[in-house]
C-alpha cells in the first residue's frame, strides 16, 4: 500500500502522523511512504531523516494523488477536503460529534474515515487517545497555572500558594486519563485538588495512586455546583466515545464562578462540557466571559510537536501496519479494535455515537 503523511495545516499544530522509525517499518513490510515537504518540522524532524529513512518527499496533492491511505493527526481542514478521493482511507483524529460541517464533509468525499479517537481495545482503553491525553491533562495545568496570573487576565495566584498562603483550588470534571493527569500534576505543584467523577470504582482507584490532596468526589449536579463556585481553576476532562461531551457546567453556574478564574476545557474536542466554551486556538487560545478565562484549544498537544508526535506515533504504527498489510475491510474483519475505529465508510455513517449526534 501507499502510505502518505501530509504535514499539518491547523492552527499551530506541530505534529506530524509518522517519524522516520515507523517510515522504516513500513518499508520493511514492503509498503512505500511518501511524506510532504516540511512536515516534520514541527516535531524536530528534517525532510533528510524521513527520505534516510525510506520515505519519498512530495508536494500535498501528489500526496492525496497517490496514496491509498492517508496518515495523519489532526481532521483534514476545507482546504483539504477537494484533495480526498473516494475509497481512500483517512486514519486521524476526527471528533466527528463536534462538527456537523466536517460530518458533512468527509461524507460528501466517500472516503473510509478511521478515527484514532474511538479505537477501544477490549479492555476498554482507548490506546490512540492515552498518550495525548497524558500530554493535555499536564498542559492544562500548565496553561491554567499561566492564565491565573494576573498579566494574563486571571486573578493573579499562584497555584501551590507559598508559606502562610493557601494554594489556590483546582476541581477535574472527570477521572479518566486527562483528569488523572490534571489532578497529579496540579497536586504535584502543592494546588487544592478535588476530582469528580461518576464511577465509585474508579474514584477507589484514583484515591490509591493520586497524592493525598486530590479529594475525590461523586460527581452529581449538586456536588458539581458547590466545588465549581469554590474553584480557581477549572478543568474540564469528560469524554464519551464518539459522543458529543455532555454540558455538565451550565452558563448560570459560570457566572458564580469567582472574577479572575480560569477554565480550561480539554473536553473542546468534543464540543465541551461547559456550555459557555467555544473552539480557540494556539494563536488567539483565551476569551473572558462573566470574569471568567476561558483556554479552549481544540489542539493542546500540538503546542509541544517533538513529545507528542513520538507519544503518538508509538501507538498508531502498530494499526497503520495492520491496515496497511490487511487493507481496512479485513483489517476491520479481523481486529475488533479498529472495528470501533470506523465511523465512516465510503459515504455511510458508521459509529452509532456520532449517527446519534446527528440523529442519522
Amino acid at each position: 500500500m501507499i502510505i502518505g503523511v501530509p504535514k499539518e495545516i491547523k492552527n499551530n499544530e506541530y505534529r506530524v502522523g509518522m517519524v522516520p522509525g515507523g517510515v522504516e517499518e513500513l518499508a520493511a513490510a514492503g509498503h512505500q511512504v511518501l511524506i510532504e515537504k516540511g512536515a516534520g518540522q514541527g516535531s524536530g524532524i528534517s525532510d533528510m531523516e524521513f527520505k534516510g529513512a525510506g520515505a519519498q518527499l512530495v508536494s500535498r496533492p501528489e500526496l492525496f494523488r497517490k496514496a491509498g491511505m492517508i496518515v495523519k493527526v489532526k481532521e483534514p481542514q476545507p482546504s483539504e477536503y477537494r484533495l480526498i478521493r473516494p475509497g481512500q482511507i483517512l486514519f486521524c483524529y476526527f471528533h466527528f460529534a463536534a462538527s456537523r460541517e466536517l460530518t458533512q464533509a468527509i461524507l460528501k468525499t466517500r472516503s473510509v474515515a478511521i478515527a484514532y479517537e474511538t479505537i477501544r481495545l477490549s479492555s476498554g482503553e482507548h490506546p490512540l487517545l492515552t498518550p495525548m491525553s497524558e500530554v493535555a491533562g499536564k498542559m492544562a495545568i500548565q496553561e491554567g497555572a499561566k492564565y491565573l496570573e494576573r498579566s494574563m487576565g486571571g486573578k493573579g495566584i499562584l497555584l501551590g500558594g507559598v508559606a502562610g498562603v493557601r494554594p489556590a483550588k483546582v476541581v477535574v470534571l472527570g477521572g479518566g486519563v486527562v483528569g488523572m493527569n490534571a489532578a497529579k500534576t496540579a497536586a504535584g505543584l502543592g494546588a487544592r485538588v478535588t476530582i469528580l467523577d461518576i464511577n465509585p470504582s474508579r474514584l477507589r482507584y484514583l484515591e490509591d495512586i493520586l497524592p493525598k490532596n486530590v479529594v475525590t468526589l461523586v460527581s452529581n449536579r449538586r456536588v458539581i455546583r458547590e466545588e465549581v463556585r469554590e474553584a480557581d481553576l477549572l478543568v474540564g476532562a469528560i469524554y464519551i466515545e464518539g459522543a458529543k461531551a455532555p454540558r455538565l457546567v451550565t452558563e448560570a453556574l459560570v457566572k458564580q464562578m469567582k472574577a479572575g478564574s480560569v477554565i480550561v476545557d480539554v473536553a473542546i474536542d468534543q464540543g465541551g462540557c461547559v456550555e459557555t466554551s467555544r473552539p480557540t486556538t494556539h494563536s488567539d487560545p483565551v476569551y473572558t466571559k462573566y470574569g471568567v478565562v476561558h483556554y479552549c484549544v481544540t489542539n493542546i498537544p500540538g503546542a509541544v510537536g517533538m513529545t507528542s508526535t513520538y507519544a503518538l506515533t508509538n501507538s498508531t504504527l502498530p494499526f497503520v501496519l495492520e491496515i496497511a498489510r490487511h487493507g481496512y475491510q479485513e483489517a476491520v474483519h479481523r481486529n475488533p479494535a479498529i472495528q470501533h475505529g470506523l465511523n465512516m465508510d465510503r459515504g455511510v455513517l458508521i459509529h452509532p455515537a456520532v449517527k446519534a449526534a446527528f440523529k442519522k
